[in-house]
């Protein structure tokens, strides 16, 4: 099954989302063919923050430094029950762009979902700052990229325009407001990291009727950079 998935990389939902859609395509013992798409929650930000996440945070959205943390504390403890160690002390949000870049020079070697989850894990569980070149370069090496074929494309505009091509869809054809954004063979869409149980009867769905919609509840989301778990 083809599964096209609008994700960022400082967005913890998003590896979340993608480690629930992992294991329930394993529960159903279904083969996905995932694309990886762009999406930038702040295409302006640095290559390097000089605040801590928690501090950025609370005074883009006018929040006390003590709310962020708790917010962290709350997407750190969901991360925890997905195996992820979401090390958010330490989190650097920089620019994500090159990251993109480089998530889809991956892509057309078929290396995609490596790159994805070595980029997530570089950034929430290391705590690496994933806008910095040096980390980019690591995060490629690590996954086996050939070191000249990631310099060039660093060193130019190489890619650029599929980050840019990504982006516009979600924006334009799709609505996309937040992330991570699933579509499922190109026809059945899916916003946040829902529950395994929702992905599953996506699936079912998916596979028994090709109109069916699917019932969903608000799931967890990162919009504008700002990410929060929602209540219950």
């Amino acid at each position: 099954m083809r599964v096209d998935i609008w994700s960022d990389v400082v967005c913890p939902f998003c590896y979340i989302g993608k480690k629930r859609l992992e294991a329930a395509a394993e529960q159903a013992g279904l083969e996905l063919e995932v694309h990886w798409h762009s999406y930038e929650l702040d295409p302006e930000a640095p290559i390097r923050q000089e605040v801590s996440n928690s501090e950025r945070l609370a005074q883009k959205y006018g929040r006390t430094v003590a709310d962020v943390e708790e917010m962290q504390r709350n997407i750190a403890a969901m991360a925890a029950e997905e195996g992820i160690q979401f090390n958010w002390e330490n989190a650097n949000s920089g620019n994500t762009f090159n990251a993109h870049r480089i998530i889809h020079l991956a892509q057309s070697k078929g290396l995609g979902s490596e790159a994805k989850e070595a980029f997530f894990y570089s950034y929430m569980t290391q705590g690496l700052p994933i806008g910095e070149r040096e980390t980019i370069e690591d995060v490629a090496a690590r996954i086996g990229l050939n070191p000249v074929e990631v310099e060039d494309v660093l060193n130019s505009e190489e890619y650029a325009d599929f980050v840019k091509f990504d982006e516009d869809v979600a924006r334009d054809q799709l609505k996309v407001t937040g992330v991570p954004f699933f579509v499922f063979d190109q026809r059945i869409a899916l916003a946040g990291a829902q529950p395994r149980e929702v992905f599953l009867q996506v699936f079912e769905k998916a596979l028994e009727a090709p109109q069916a919609k699917v019932e969903t509840e608000d799931a967890a989301i990162c919009k504008d950079n700002s990410c929060d778990v929602p209540e219950k």
